[in-house]
């Protein structure tokens, strides 16, 4: 394991499945940093407000509620855990109900305004990997090392089949197009490439070598 700034920041951001959790997690273990994912907290959020019956075609009654769940983040990136109101819910949230629902809640302002205040009370000093999709442009604009992580449409939807043990490959780039459209179109914080990132694409490579690349980028 090498070792890295015990104030440092890394933002790693991109769409689904071009292997964000995967590089975060072996980055931050690789560089003995904490570890942050913001995807996850929206996904728990989700699953909260499925579990409430919040209509989530409506944003202002999933707005009404933003404040009412109680999340709390591990960051150990060799176990990271994620509850709601003191429940485990890491398998829960990668559940098919709250991967169709987490882009509208997303897109909601008082969510995003919500996890951003958590996430960055989460950063703290620093000494801290975080994903997700707005890390570099919003989040944590001032961070050391900034990675927008992508890869072709077909390896990535082959990459979250084979995470979702199978599943059709068709469906799931369609998903993932979907995903994208809303995640990139949304008013609030939208994903985009951030001021001053590394553009890599994982497309063709292993996941020691996108792993190295960007160890090679921390000062």
């Amino acid at each position: 394991m090498s070792s890295a700034r015990p104030d440092i920041v890394v933002a790693i951001d991109g769409p689904s499945g071009s292997g964000k959790s995967s590089t975060s997690r072996g980055v931050a273990s690789r560089l003995g940093l904490r570890y942050l994912d913001t995807g996850a907290q929206f996904r728990a959020v989700t699953h909260w407000m499925l579990s409430h019956d919040v209509d989530l075609a409506d944003p202002d009654a999933i707005a009404a509620r933003a404040a009412e769940p109680q999340l709390q983040s591990g960051t150990d990136p060799l176990q990271p855990t994620i509850t709601v109101d003191g429940e485990d819910v890491s398998v829960a949230i990668r559940g098919e109900a709250v991967t169709a629902a987490v882009s509208p809640v997303s897109a909601v302002p008082e969510v995003r305004a919500r996890l951003l205040d958590l996430q960055r009370r989460i950063i703290g000093d620093g000494g801290i990997v975080v994903e997700g999709r707005d890390i570099g442009s919003v989040v944590a604009p001032d961070a050391d090392v900034k990675v927008y992580l992508t890869a072709d449409a077909a390896a990535r939807a082959a990459r979250r089949a084979a995470e979702e043990g199978g599943s059709d490959l068709a469906a799931t780039q369609a998903s993932l197009a979907s995903r994208d459209q809303i995640d990139s179109g949304r008013a609030t914080a939208p994903l985009v490439l951030a001021d001053g990132a590394v553009h890599l694409d994982s497309t063709y490579l292993s996941l020691d070598e996108v792993i190295d690349k960007i160890v090679s980028l921390v000062p």
